[in-house]
């Protein structure tokens, strides 16, 4: 089945927050971690998934971190002392981070300075010694022309950035662009082309199979059905009688030709698309620099980065991993002076042949990942201390009733079950009726991220403009509704495990919008004429007539045509429809926190004549394609968040369309919104940050193309016989777990 979960990725594995899930079978110096299914790409560079990173950040360190509420630390040499919940606590780290602004007479930035010091004591997990080369040679990789991994680095604008990463380009992409039929050979002989196009028929023909082997086990269609019966189910309209290349040709083009992304989101039954690694090296194409200008050595252990202008986002960027060059690169290959990095430029192969074995100066020692079990030892060099348990295992776990059986069994020590109510229950169960007790020792966090219902502009709108003022009131009319049922249907689906939210971004974020800030309200609460919809003293079902009311305004300002003597609307004006489709990934048995919301609002509808067909697919992938291939009207989804409250991957407008990001399945178009989100992310001050996104989310609660509907609470439970829970890190958030102090966790 295809993973469609957006993942904001920042390559900072000294303190990554984890995800966690378990069983296993621990001893007196092992604790055992329950985990989801592993990918075994465990690199520092090119880990993609949650799993996976929290494998490669056990074994390595950044030079920075950040704290309890997802602020970086820059003084980490010294340690920096921030209170939390009441209680101080010191952050430390192996490294400094000075950062200086210089301004020309008019006060404008003309670049930034980012001064990274770290300690001279860092030795990896072998013995060797770390400096500030192995920093350089980290950044290096992430900056290659060549690079293919999750890091965004070297989008940073620093100083000859662009100049560095110029004039070369992967073999790959190359011959993707010039075609099988190409016959200029300036840049590769025949010979290799003959040879990448049968290896891209081959392993195109194994992705597609695969997709085609996965519906019909999952019986969406029978063996016999030509291509396009076949991946219409994908979300693709192909001919009947197109090949498996034609059927990956078409899905290709969709992503416009981007290979990398296709295939991750597209992921067929059998694996991952892999061409020779031969492909993916680099080739010159052009003049371009040796070096990245703004990067300079100061000394061993001091290096500096520059850039052209002040970005909120750097920061969190500037925690790189000290991969260890010895190790991922060569030795023999690096001379800083003469432009020479450890590895040969475009050629990664010495990096990405590590991908399973990581190495670093982080707590653990990677020791071997077989049989679902991933083994950690301690690492004696760690520079924090020798962590106080040896061995620690990650175990894979398929059933998330097992993540709380396996505590009570004794196989688990550690786990992070999906909070439901079976979950509660099994918890309480082992506990005599309470949620810690002396079996298990629950810790609740916020999830750091927030469920929606989302509304395509371009699929749900009057005429032919997607923000004129009669296709916002269409949308605020289902939005009305849809937000007048949150509260019953979350509170039901949840209990205490989840709250209501009103503006759409996670409560976890320092951005969000508080009750007691001014211009606070309730998500959709006012209606076509901005008159308050809800007065303190209603009850429930009064709320749900008052927003019927308020919907049948909006739509009337929509155009739509209303029958006064039958109370319904009969006719849509151009370009609407008096029916729209959600789709929710609520296994085809409507097991989702949001079902509820869509039965109320459909109901609602029908009485005034509309219509909202609920599609509850048992393969969550029909959600996922359509949002790829722009075709939904509405939608249930979640976000993950970021440590940054910056916007641009989910709004902007050069995200919209399947372009940039692709991330905005909303196609919100907005100039102001734009600008508002590039200023936000050009200043230091907290505070204008925080006002400038609170207009920001206005202008999206504006569009009506998105209803923000739940914060939910993720837990991890520990055992209470087996971990000494002292040991565990106090005041845990989503940014602050066991992992961030897994080398102070201590059995009994």
């Amino acid at each position: 089945m295809k993973g469609k979960k957006l993942l904001a990725v920042v390559l900072v594995l000294c303190l990554i927050v984890g995800t966690l899930a378990g069983c296993g079978k621990g001893s007196k110096d092992t604790f055992v971690v329950g985990y989801d299914h592993f990918s075994g790409k465990f690199s520092p560079f090119f880990a993609t998934t949650a799993y996976d990173q929290d494998v490669a950040s056990m074994t390595q360190v950044g030079l920075l971190g950040y704290d309890r509420e997802g602020a970086m630390v820059l003084n980490g040499i010294e340690g920096e002392t921030r209170s939390y919940n009441g209680t101080d606590y010191l952050y430390t780290g192996i490294a400094d981070c000075t950062i200086t602004q210089n301004l020309d007479e008019a006060g404008n930035v003309t670049s930034v300075v980012y001064d990274l010091k770290m300690r001279d004591d860092i030795k990896f997990s072998d013995g060797t010694p770390a400096t500030i080369d192995d920093a350089i040679f980290s950044l290096y990789v992430l900056c290659d022309p060549t690079y293919d991994g999750s890091s965004t680095f070297y989008a940073l604008p620093i100083v000859g950035m662009n100049e560095y990463r110029s004039g070369m380009d992967s073999l790959l992409s190359l011959l993707l662009a010039a075609g099988p039929d190409n016959a200029d050979f300036t840049y590769w002989t025949e010979e290799q082309q003959t040879a990448f196009w049968t290896a891209y028929e081959e392993q195109a023909d194994l992705f597609v199979q695969g997709i085609y082997d996965y519906l019909v086990e999952g019986g969406y269609n029978a063996a016999d059905d030509d291509a396009a019966k076949k991946m219409v189910n994908w979300g693709y309209e192909v001919p009947a009688d197109a090949t498996t290349v034609d059927v990956f040709n078409i899905m290709l083009a969709a992503y416009n030709n981007d290979i990398a992304t296709m295939t991750s989101k597209e992921a067929g039954n059998y694996g991952d698309f892999a061409l020779p690694d031969e492909f993916s090296v680099g080739v010159e194409t052009g003049e371009s620099a040796p070096n990245i200008a703004g990067v300079q050595k100061v000394n061993d252990y001091e290096m500096t980065i520059t850039m052209t202008e002040f970005s909120a986002k750097a920061i969190y960027e500037m925690g790189i991993t000290l991969a260890p060059l010895h190790y991922y690169g060569s030795t023999e290959l690096y001379d800083y002076d003469n432009n020479q990095f450890g590895f040969v430029k475009g050629d990664l192969s010495s990096v990405k042949a590590k991908t399973g074995a990581p190495l670093g100066a982080g707590p653990y020692k990677f020791v071997s990942y077989e049989n679902g079990v991933v083994s950690f030892e301690a690492n004696e060099n760690y520079w924090n201390g020798v962590p106080k348990t040896k061995y620690v295992k990650f175990q894979e776990i398929t059933q998330n009733a097992d993540k709380v059986s396996g505590i009570v069994s004794g196989s688990l020590d550690i786990s992070d079950p999906s909070l439901t109510a079976s979950i509660v229950d099994a918890i309480k169960e082992a506990n005599k009726g309470e949620l810690t007790g002396k079996v298990i020792t629950y810790k609740a966090v916020d999830n750091n991220g927030y469920g929606y219902i989302g509304i395509n502009s371009e699929n749900v709108k009057v005429g032919n403009t997607i923000d004129s003022y009669e296709s916002k009131c269409l949308r605020k009319a289902l939005a009305t509704l849809l937000a007048v049922y949150r509260n019953t249907v979350i509170n039901s689906y949840y209990g205490e495990r989840a709250t209501v939210i009103q503006y759409p971004i996670s409560n976890t974020s320092w951005a969000a919008p508080r009750p007691n800030d001014e211009g606070y309200q309730l998500a959709f609460s006012v209606d076509v004429d901005g008159n308050p919809i809800y007065t303190d003293d209603m009850t429930e079902e009064q709320k749900y007539d008052a927003a019927l009311q308020a919907a049948i305004g909006f739509l009337k300002a929509a155009g739509y045509t209303w029958d006064e003597a039958e109370g319904k609307f009969t006719a849509a004006p151009e370009g609407a429809r008096m029916a729209y489709e959600a789709i929710i990934p609520a296994d085809g048995i409507g097991d989702h926190p949001a079902y509820g919301i869509l039965t109320n609002t459909k109901n609602a509808l029908q009485s005034i004549g509309l219509d909202l067909d609920i599609n509850d697919p048992a393969d969550s992938n029909v959600l996922w394609d359509k949002l790829d291939a722009n075709t939904q009207d509405l939608w249930a989804a979640a976000w993950g968040s970021a440590l940054d409250p910056d916007m641009t991957q989910v709004y902007h407008s050069s995200n919209a369309d399947g372009k940039g990001t692709t991330s905005n399945h909303y196609n919100i178009k907005d100039a102001t919104l734009d600008q508002y989100m590039a200023d936000a992310l050009k200043s230091d001050n907290t505070a204008y940050r925080k006002s400038i996104y609170k207009e920001c989310l206005e202008i999206i609660i504006d569009w009506a193309v998105e209803i923000p509907t739940y914060q939910r609470q993720n837990c991890f439970v520990f055992s209470t016989e087996r971990i000494n829970i002292d040991s565990l890190p106090q005041d845990m958030t989503p940014y602050w777990i066991w992992i961030n102090e897994v080398d102070k966790i201590e059995l009994k």
